[in-house]
């Protein structure tokens, strides 16, 4: 990485020497799955709004007493 003189001065300091163009970013899917923190969020989330959802349908399929 070339930093030219202006660009200190011009720029934020710890901009400009944290700017890596050499690598880049990894795709957004490899992202989630390398952080455990949504993945414990989607473990917890999904099982949770896939029970709610089938309970509703129990209990909509109860028929009415007369």
């Amino acid at each position: 990485m070339v930093l030219a003189y202006s660009d200190i001065f011009t720029t934020n300091y710890k901009k400009v020497l944290l700017m890596n163009d050499d690598e880049p970013t990894p795709p957004l899917m490899q992202r989630v799955l390398d952080n455990p923190f949504i993945l414990l969020f989607f473990g917890v989330a999904v099982p949770a709004v896939l029970y709610l959802i089938w309970g509703i349908m129990e209990i909509i399929s109860i028929p009415i007493a007369s």
